[in-house]
């Protein structure tokens, strides 16, 4: 007999914060389709306090409520509730509880302004204005339960609730449906990102990256990877018809990710932006393994080499002669194709001039 699938929301019973305080850790605050926590500022959790103990109203936050006995295989977790949005201003409520935020310095308390509160904590409010903190604990959010049998209403109600807001591709591609999400985050906690690059991830820089080595390696090829290509690879991929190209490209994705985190140092200055990371992988994937201890020394003396041109084309310019070399030309070349807005054209021609110019240094230095 096939399960009837099932899909509601409903607002949740009235809870004081102090009550979601109590139960935080059954609280699943990661489950696939989120992005990550701690985008906002110091100053952005404070204006949230602020909001709360000066009455104004809070959005809704949507949750995956898991204690109505359902065996919903969404609960990975095991816990009873799962954030589909509302993470950050959760988490600024806790922080708040634990002390790691305070109230903004311009803080202004409506009931009574005589009252200097900026910059005082919790335990402070509860120490010396326990009215204060006692609207801060008793304050209802309005929480929304949502119950489902499968994930795609759920990953759906995220996207939806967050097309107004600014959402990386990354971010709302996560959410989508299918194989591709899951083995594109499988991908970015490959050792190479996590230890090995030096851009931030917290709006799913490392995701996005990921994607494209799963395009580049299903298509054999690199590949135009703008953001409504990306959407396209991950949305098409079913896994009934494409099982066995995605685990081919997911299994040489990451031999070469491993062969990358051997070539790489931690925090790499080489890797401090996810544009190059696939013009690097395309150029360690088509190199004997032999060679792979040749290609971080080859590169850091390549990037010097731009940023010398860089500087004398420069100088050359406020001069008003403009003069270059063929090896200029070549690396000038690479800084045109690095913001160029052809972004298929702009991996083939960086991969070119790389490999060349790598055979060019590897039979200098041999």
């Amino acid at each position: 007999m096939v399960a009837k699938e099932y899909f509601s929301i409903r607002t949740m019973d009235a809870k004081p914060l102090t009550w979601w305080k109590s139960r935080r850790s059954k609280i699943d605050m990661n489950p696939s389709y989120q992005r990550r926590g701690r985008l906002w500022s110091q100053t952005d959790k404070g204006y949230l306090i602020d909001s709360i103990l000066n009455g104004f109203d809070i959005p809704k936050i949507y949750m995956a409520d898991f204690t109505v006995g359902e065996s919903s295989k969404l609960n990975s977790s095991r816990l009873p509730y799962a954030i589909i949005d509302g993470k950050q201003r959760f988490e600024a409520i806790f922080d708040f509880f634990d002390g790691s935020i305070v109230l903004n310095d311009d803080f202004v308390y409506k009931a009574d302004p005589s009252l200097k509160l900026g910059g005082l904590g919790y335990k402070d409010l509860v120490a010396n204005h326990y009215d204060v903190a006692e609207i801060f604990e008793t304050f209802n959010l309005t929480i929304m339960e949502v119950h489902a049998s499968t994930e795609d209403p759920i990953n759906e109600l995220f996207v939806r609730l967050n097309r107004n807001k600014p959402l990386a591709g990354a971010e709302i591609r996560n959410a989508m449906s299918g194989p591709v999400p899951q083995i594109i985050r499988s991908i970015s906690s490959h050792s190479f990102f996590t230890d090995c690059i030096a851009f931030s991830v917290k709006r799913g820089a490392d995701l996005n990256t990921a994607a494209k080595l799963l395009q580049f390696e299903y298509s054999e090829r690199p590949m135009d990877t703008k953001k409504r290509v990306l959407d396209e690879f991950v949305q098409q991929v079913e896994v009934a018809q494409k099982k066995q190209m995605l685990e081919l490209a997911t299994r040489r994705v990451t031999d070469n990710l491993d062969a990358m985190a051997e070539i790489f140092l931690p925090r790499d200055k080489l890797l401090s932006s996810g544009g190059i990371i696939p013009v690097y992988y395309w150029l360690c994937r088509e190199q004997d393994s032999s060679r792979h201890h040749l290609i971080r020394e080859f590169l850091v003396e390549f990037e010097s080499r731009r940023k010398s041109n860089r500087a004398s084309a420069s100088q050359s310019m406020k001069g008003g002669e403009i003069t270059s070399s063929g090896q200029g030309n070549t690396l000038v070349a690479f800084d045109i194709l690095n913001r160029s807005t052809n972004d298929l054209g702009s991996h083939v021609g960086r991969f070119k001039i790389l490999n060349d110019a790598f055979e060019e240094w590897v039979l200098l230095n041999s």
